[in-house]
């Protein structure tokens, strides 16, 4: 249901809504676009294969968002009142398009995907904090997310290449706030913090600056490493957009090792 593995420095990666898996008893429920889980943040294990990245823990779900969405509160509460948010178990697309057949999972059904599913994810990056925390005495969360560059039916317009989100200040030290900034400010890309996209349930759960726990979330507009029309990896744009993310994760260890060893 995901995959685990421990780094050497006091930062894990989530990979929430990477995966593209459906178990055989739901999909024959699902529309024909339900299947081709059209909101998949594609490719993102591969683009952040980087060998700074790789010395990080990282968690990657296997499991398709519209089995579960591990990024959304185990109540179904809506994160961003007043606007459409995806829900725990989505029955539409980012587009409004319905993906199941007939009417979704029943609460039953939920609540087993719940202890399936979402318990177990979450259970990992609970543990893997703990171990930062005692072994580091610091641990930072990042939140890897993509999604196309114009949904209308969640944001208007076009979004910002690099969504960095915070929880409004409340998931992230301001100085590391401030860090990510200045470093993506050296960019040709377009950025933004706490825009439309402040966190998900992960950035804001388990973000607690005061207990040396600090939490970003990365939602990326996916048409700065991949071609948004046919769905297929760009080489050239991704290189560019790696470059980026080198740099970022070169300032992110620093500080998290910076932050160890002064505990």
């Amino acid at each position: 249901m995901f995959e685990f593995t421990e780094g050497q420095v006091p930062v894990l990666v989530s990979f929430p809504h990477s995966g593209t898996w459906i178990p055989s008893d739901m999909i024959q429920h699902l529309t024909e676009q339900g299947k081709s889980v059209p909101d998949t943040d594609w490719f993102l294990p591969q683009l952040y294969d980087l060998p700074n990245v790789a010395r990080c823990s990282r968690i990657v779900a296997t499991f398709s968002r519209y089995v579960i969405d591990v990024n959304r509160p185990p109540d179904g509460s809506n994160l961003y009142p007043g606007k459409p948010t995806p829900e725990l178990c989505p029955s539409t697309t980012f587009q409004g398009e319905p993906i199941y057949k007939a009417d979704g999972p029943t609460p039953s059904q939920v609540q087993q995907r719940l202890q399936d599913y979402w318990l177990p994810y979450h259970d990992k990056i609970a543990a893997e904090l703990d171990r930062m925390k005692r072994h580091f005495g610091y641990a930072l969360l990042y939140d890897a997310h993509s999604i196309l560059s114009e949904v209308p039916r969640l944001f208007e317009g076009r979004l910002p290449d690099l969504n960095v989100g915070t929880a409004a200040g409340n998931s992230c030290d301001a100085s590391l706030t401030a860090k990510v900034g200045d470093r993506l400010a050296r960019n040709s890309t377009s950025y933004v913090i706490n825009g439309r996209f402040i966190g998900g349930y992960i950035t804001r759960h388990y973000g607690r600056p005061a207990e040396n726990i600090d939490a970003i979330q990365m939602e990326m507009a996916q048409c700065i490493y991949m071609d948004e029309a046919t769905g297929l990896w760009d080489d050239e744009k991704a290189k560019s957009t790696q470059a980026i993310l080198a740099g970022l994760f070169d300032l992110l260890i620093d500080h998290a090792n910076e932050r160890a060893g002064a505990k």
